[in-house]
């Protein structure tokens, strides 16, 4: 499966700039590929003004990839400020290349660091999905640093792990190490999705990566807007689990 990691900079709290920015890179890209995934909050910056640019799970983020996805044939990861009853939730949606919603996963661990945990609801759940029989685990930027969720998908034998993330460069070295070690201990690909540039108050060097399943690093983008085209092989995860068949040995304690 051929996967587009899209690492950009989005302009800060402007969803219609960021939708003709994403826009310009899927439409100068000449290889196909069968999945997009975009950075947390992707059309806002991870702002902590959630009331206003929540939106609802059909709104107007979920219509406009909706039709990106049917145009262009593939699934799409796209991070929304969903609306909650009481705060909203920091949301992944899984759109299926016919422009229908999948799964939905909101962040189990918002980072209470900067105060998310003020302004956002923490999800209840682990979510699995799948494109073409590919088990994919989903996860948000701070959910990286807590292994215990990602053991539920290990159980599951996902084929992949995506955390999309809007993740400083002060601590980038946490964000290469932790990938790794999720895709190590799980013997799964892991694609890691961040932002570049700058927002109000942080800087991001991006660091979008993709592992394999014995932990080495297959591709990475530094300090660039840039759609990463990344491939995932099944048979090749599956000899890795053969070999070496640790997952076998989980202990949930």
């Amino acid at each position: 499966m051929k996967i587009g990691l899209l690492q950009y900079n989005p302009v800060w709290e402007d969803k219609d700039a960021n939708k003709q920015k994403i826009l310009s890179f899927v439409e100068k890209t000449e290889e196909k590929i069968e999945l997009l995934v975009l950075p947390e909050m992707s059309l806002t910056g991870f702002t902590m003004n959630a009331e206003q640019f929540a939106e609802g799970i059909g709104g107007d983020t979920f219509r406009f990839f909706s039709a990106l996805a049917q145009e262009k044939s593939f699934d799409v990861f796209v991070g929304i400020i969903e609306r909650g009853k009481q705060k909203p939730f920091n949301t992944l949606l899984h759109i299926n290349s016919k422009g229908k919603l999948i799964k939905l996963y909101r962040k189990v661990h918002p980072f209470s660091y900067s105060k998310e945990n003020q302004f956002y609801n923490a999800g209840s759940k682990p979510v699995t999905t799948k494109i073409k029989k590919n088990l994919i685990g989903l996860s948000i930027c701070y959910d990286l640093r807590f292994p215990e969720l990602y053991r539920k998908y290990a159980k599951k034998r996902v084929h992949l792990i995506v955390d999309i993330a809007n993740w400083p460069d002060t601590r980038i070295e946490h964000w290469r190490t932790l990938l790794k070690a999720r895709a190590i201990e799980n013997q799964c690909y892991v694609a890691g999705v961040n932002r570049v540039g700058d927002d109000p108050k942080l800087h991001y060097n991006g660091c979008t990566s993709f592992y394999d399943p014995m932990g080495n690093l297959l591709a990475e983008v530094i300090e660039e807007e840039k759609l990463l085209i990344v491939e995932l092989n099944k048979n090749y995860l599956n000899e890795v689990r053969e070999k070496f068949p640790f997952l076998d040995d989980i202990k949930m304690i």
